[in-house]
């Protein structure tokens, strides 16, 4: 059987079709409007290299950026009653108080205050007021509001009072879906609340967008199950991302750094993915990307939820290089992006880019060199000098030890990364400017935990681990891992001295294969 990988991004969607190790074939196609034909072009491209008949394949991955794209341009979101328990406390920051106006607007900038939530050790701030909540649903009603968010203070230490709130909304508004902070965010309370409110103003587009891509498959005769990748590189089945679609941010890059982890055989090393406009840098730790210790911004917005620490630069194959008066030669971050096969000078065009800088110094074989060979030599070494500068900073922001670790070079644009970066060797792998679906085909199956454990009673700390891990592997298999392909790949222990009772958090992670899939993870 085989597996195919997509991977949908803002100007090309790629394709892969995989069997156990091997890549048999990839293919790019053109991002549609609608998105699902350039789905179709892709996996139609894909199949056909590769010479399978479809019926073969039995799992279909899909990368997209459908979402994160819906908050950066303000469109596709809903109104949401965003209701947070915290009163007395909490009063003079609302919900949405930090979110950008456009899209404060556009989510509905309907906030709602309630009494309840708890201190840090745990006591309630004050009783939940269900009188109030009463109140809330009868204006939800009468504003046909369709989803709703509850926060509450310190909820990760004690989820009850959420629950509460949540199944009283349900009973007074049995049409509205309701977005618990404590599912999706940490400790935090309003980076938690954001991320929860703009969780329930995408569920309506997640919906339309997964079955979008159930249609696709349809159309094009896959009868088979698919995944989409979440933001850690691992993958969700179409209900989980119909009710968290924001776990599905930035997981473009974190499928171009798994694709590396599996092409090179690397589990430690930084990998630049290198596209049209941006490079994309991040470290790999045990295979997967490194996650981001502390807030990330979304379209304008603090969030807490898990995201891979990747950080973007603007420089990519379609770059503009330009040169002032004074000789000095710059390098982006204006790009002609997915306009580059028409308006580089390789290939036919009158602007000088990234692209051409590279095949003028016979790094790439691309387009027609002899449209670049009349390019002054001292604008192509300096654009040669600033286009590795900007790679090295990149990649040394990304360092956390002075050892020497492989730098991945993947994307289509990464014919621009030299062999060597300062004390650090470069890896180009096969099939590199795939790498993102390759990511995508090969994403296991995660179970997660993140609690706060009480060590009273007897209990151990590493008694918590362990009991962490089964509940984690519980989760994993539950969502379709196979059982004796678990690994543990992430394991803390924090003890929280100012909670009572010997408090500690834990956070355990595993992953594992695909049910009936064969291990073609990176080992």
């Amino acid at each position: 059987m085989y597996r195919l990988g997509i991977d949908v991004g803002g100007t090309n969607t790629d394709a892969v079709v995989m069997h156990e190790r091997e890549v048999l074939s990839g293919f790019k196609a053109s991002t549609t409007q609608d998105v699902t034909s350039g789905v179709v072009e892709a996996l139609e491209g894909a199949i056909g290299k590769a010479g399978i008949d479809r019926k073969q394949i039995d799992k279909v991955m899909i990368g997209t950026t459908h979402f994160t794209n819906a908050v950066i341009e303000r469109k596709h979101i809903n109104p949401v009653a965003a209701i947070r328990l915290g009163l007395p406390a909490t009063a003079c920051l609302p919900p949405m108080v930090d979110w950008p106006a456009d899209l404060r607007e556009a989510a509905g900038d309907s906030g709602y205050l309630v009494r309840g939530g708890y201190e840090f050790d745990g006591r309630e701030i004050a009783p939940l007021d269900e009188d109030e909540l009463d109140r809330i649903c009868d204006d939800i009603n009468s504003r046909k509001t369709k989803v709703a968010s509850v926060s509450s203070v310190f909820s990760p230490i004690n989820q009850d009072m959420e629950r509460v709130a949540r199944d009283h909304i349900r009973k007074r508004c049995p049409d509205v879906s309701v977005v618990l902070s404590s599912d999706i965010g940490r400790i935090g309370l309003l980076e938690r609340e954001s991320a929860a409110i703009m969780n329930a103003s995408l569920l309506s587009l997640s919906e339309r967008t997964v079955d979008a891509f159930a249609s696709a498959l349809t159309s094009a005769g896959l009868d088979c199950d698919f995944y989409i990748t979440q933001n850690d590189g691992t993958l969700m089945n179409a209900d989980m991302v119909k009710h968290f679609p924001v776990l599905t941010f930035a997981s473009g890059p974190t499928n171009s750094m798994r694709g590396a982890a599996f092409l090179t055989g690397e589990r430690n090393g930084i990998v630049v993915d290198i596209g049209g406009t941006t490079t994309d840098v991040g470290a790999l730790q045990h295979g997967f990307p490194r996650q981001a210790a502390t807030v990330v911004d979304i379209g304008g917005v603090r969030t807490n939820f898990r995201m891979p620490d990747v950080f973007s630069v603007g420089l990519g194959g379609g770059s503009l290089v330009r040169r002032d008066d004074s000789g000095t030669v710059t390098v982006g971050p204006q790009s002609v992006g997915f306009r580059i096969t028409s308006e580089a000078l390789v290939f036919g065009g009158e602007t000088l880019t990234a692209t051409d800088i590279a095949v003028a110094r016979g790094e790439a074989d691309i387009g027609d060199a002899a449209r670049v060979a009349g390019v002054d030599k001292d604008t192509v070494e300096k654009a040669r000098a600033a286009i590795t500068q900007l790679l090295q900073r990149a990649v040394e922001r990304s360092r956390i030890s002075p050892d020497p670790i492989p730098v991945i070079a993947v994307g289509g644009g990464s014919i621009l990364m030299p062999d060597k970066l300062a004390d650090l060797d470069v890896v180009r792998p096969e099939n590199f400017a795939v790498a993102n679906a390759v990511g995508a085909a090969i994403a296991q199956i995660s179970g997660e935990v993140d609690r706060i454990y009480s060590l009273e009673n007897g209990l151990t700390r590493e008694e918590c681990l362990k009991q962490a891990e089964r509940e984690a592997t519980e989760k994993a298999v539950a969502s379709g891992a196979s059982p004796s392909t678990i690994e543990t790949i992430e394991r803390e222990d924090v003890p929280l001295a100012y909670l009572p009772g010997n408090a500690t958090r834990i956070h355990v992670k595993v992953v594992g294969e695909m049910e009936g899939a064969h291990a073609v993870a990176a080992r």
